[in-house]
Order: structure tokens, then sequence, then C-alpha cells
């Protein structure tokens, strides 16, 4: 599977590449209509450090992989039509199941004054908050790429937006659903199981090519960004089933999950807030997070921004939460330079109002000249209670350094 991503993603690669280099010549000859064009990308990579000790046999201390992300941008017709492509491809030192490929978007649009329709892969993006993000729902999380689900797969899609007076709608039908896949034997942040992905199974009889469906508002007025969505389908975690406690297979319910999202700016203080409302046959779910950032401008030296970041976390699914956000506040620095080099920094603390877990974070990255950026990542879990998730996962800490070349 892996190799056969690769391949797909290598060959739209070149095609694409190849197309332009067509339409460029086509345009010289015929100036009319004319084509704009963008190709882009880097290359990056990571080296990634586990200090802890092994849980698991074949799991190592240090970990190195390479990352490459092509971008190809095409539009004509005065900006009516556009194509866009968005590759991604890793390959990790030891993991082969890490080692993967992925079309995160390839899709084509039409855009007039007042709305747009998509046909393709698309990743859509939902949600204010810093913590979690209960209302994204669109896009299967890629759990390859880390346990806080931030990269996404990309979404076969139809997307029609319509944006009149009163705020924009966003209808789209999903035509495939990609299944979540976790880091193999080799590799870390993963369960201590065996996942046997060939005995996936559904609520719907028509398994993966359910017809998931999603309708969204989304307004500003005043100072505030608000955002209803309501989603149909198969929902994007799973539930694990085991007949022998050995070897597990995931399972996905069919759900109903409505969504509220909510952002207002009052000067330096920017609130935030997403609650849901999930139902399914086995359950009806009621998740929330709520809080704000305050931002100092121009402190310590001209230029220098401080935002204060306080959240809380509720979700009634308790210890079946994935992400352990069931009962949680969330605080956070973030600092942004604002210098030439774009250098920014974030970090934060999770701490189980029940339980006392504790999870603590930090991100930086700085550019260096007008091609490289230089990124570091830490992560840290302490005093994990036995019965959450994340106890299975109790010893990843670790520190990561990535470079990147952009082109």
């Amino acid at each position: 599977m892996n190799g056969r991503l690769f391949l797909i993603s290598g060959l739209l690669s070149i095609l694409l590449l190849f197309s332009i280099e067509v339409l460029s010549q086509d345009s010289l000859a015929k100036p009319k209509p004319k084509l704009i064009k963008e190709v882009s990308g880097n290359f990056r990579g990571d080296y990634r450090y586990f200090p802890d000790k092994a849980l698991y046999p074949d799991q190592q201390e240090q970990y190195f992989s390479m990352v490459f992300q092509p971008e190809i941008y095409l539009e004509w017709n005065k900006g009516k039509q556009i194509l866009k492509y968005t590759g991604f491809a890793r390959i990790d030192q030891y993991d082969n199941r890490s080692t993967h490929a992925d079309v995160r978007e390839l899709y084509f649009q039409f855009v007039l004054k007042k709305w747009e329709l998509s046909f393709g892969a698309k990743n859509l993006y939902w949600g204010v908050t810093e913590s979690n993000h209960l209302v994204d729902i669109i896009n299967q999380g890629d759990a390859l790429e880390g346990f806080g689900l931030n990269a996404k797969l990309g979404q076969p899609m139809i997307h029609f937006s319509w944006s009149p007076k009163w705020g924009t709608i966003d209808l789209i039908a999903m035509t495939y659903f990609r299944e979540m896949r976790f880091p193999g034997k080799h590799g870390r942040l993963r369960p201590p199981f065996d996942i046997d992905y060939s005995n996936t199974t559904y609520e719907s009889d028509m398994e993966e090519y359910n017809p998931d469906l999603a309708i969204r508002w989304s307004h500003a007025l005043g100072p505030f960004d608000l955002g209803l969505s309501h989603f149909y389908g198969t929902s994007r975690l799973p539930i694990f089933t085991t007949s022998d406690g050995q070897t597990f297979s995931p399972h996905y319910e069919l759900i109903n999950q409505t969504g509220f999202d909510v952002q207002a700016a009052t000067g330096p203080m920017l609130w935030k807030g997403e609650i849901i409302r999930r139902e399914s046959k086995r359950k009806l779910i009621l998740a929330l997070v709520v809080g704000g950032e305050f931002t100092f401008s121009n402190v310590l030296r001209k230029g220098i921004d401080i935002g204060i970041i306080a959240e809380y976390n509720y979700d009634d699914r308790g210890l079946e939460s994935i992400n352990a956000l069931d009962d949680d506040f969330f605080f956070g620095m973030r600092f942004a330079f604002n210098d030439r080099q774009s250098t920014d920094m974030i970090g934060g603390l999770i701490v189980d109002r029940n339980n006392g877990t504790l999870r603590y974070f930090a991100k930086a990255s700085r550019r260096i000249g007008n091609s490289w950026k230089f990124s570091l990542e830490a992560s840290r879990l302490d005093n994990i209670n036995d019965q959450e998730f994340l106890y299975l996962i109790r010893n990843d800490s670790f520190v990561q350094i990535s470079l990147a070349k952009f082109f």
C-alpha cells in the first residue's frame, strides 16, 4: 500500500509538472486565456529523540525521516478556474508504516462572484480553539504524523460554497472514507496491540463508500466570527474491538454531529469556543472547549507580541476520548517576534482536573535566509493515569529538530 501511494503521488507530481509546461507553451502561442502558475513546496529532514526507554519491543530511541511536500497551483480565465495539487511523502528510518504518501489536495474549482464549486480531494479546517478541535470533522487525521492529529489526509468531495450578504454556506458531499492508520511495531506513539486493518468494520452497509454529508454556515458579525455546522456520516475516530485481547480491529460508527464555534475580538482579548453534540446508535456525546487569548503588544522590545492562552476542555466520553481531553485545563504562551526571520514560539501545559495527568509541549521556528526554516518541537508526558489512553504511550516524550528547504 505504501509503495502504491508513493507511485500515485509521484506520477501525479510528474503529470502536473508536465501539464504546466504544455499549458505554458500553449499560452505563449495563444495569449488568451492567461495562465497563472505557481510551483512550490519543501524538502524537510526530521530528527526525533525519545529520552525514555521504549515500552514495547522493536521500538527505537532515535528516528530520522525525510519529507517531501510539493505544491502546484494553476489559475486561468481571470481566476474563475483553479487547479490545485498538494502532495506529501515521508520516508522513515525504521517504521515501514510511517513511510507513507498522500495526496493532501487535488481539486478543480470554478469561481464566480458569490459561489465556488470544487471537485476532488481537499483539506478543510473548521474551528478556532488552540488545545482541541472539536468541530473539525471533515478530514481524517493522519495519526502517522503525530498523536495530536493536526496533519490531515486529503478528503475526496464535492464542495459548494455560496456567500450571500448574511454569511457563507458550505455544502459538502464526501464520496470515500479515509481510514485512520497508526505507526507500526517499529514506531513510537502507538498502542501496544496489533491492529488488523483487513478486518475493519463499518456500521454502514456501504462501508467506506457511505455518502457523508455536511453543511456549515459561517458569518462575521461585528466582533464575532460565528460557525454552525452539521455532519452526517462515518465517524473519523475508530472504536477498537477484539476477540482474543491481542489483535484489535477498527470499527467506524455512523454519527450525526452538530457543532458551533465562535470567536470574538475585544481589544487585545480574543475569546474562543467550540461545542459539539454527537449522536450515534451507541451513545450521545456532548463536548466543549472554551477560553481565550490575551495579547501584550510590543513588549520586551519593539515588535514582540506575547499571547497568554487559557482554555478548558470537557468531553463526556471520559476515558474513551482518544486525546484524553475530557476534563482538562490548558495554559499556554505564544511569542511572535515579528522579525525578518519570522521567529515564533508557543508552549503550554495541559492538566487533567481529576487525576493530575500532565502534558507539556513547546514549538519554535525561525527562517534562515530566504529558503530555509529551522524548527524545534518538544513533548513531555508526566504522571499519566493508568486508566487513560495516554497511558499506552506514557514513555513517548520526545524532542524533534527539523530543517526544511523551500522552493
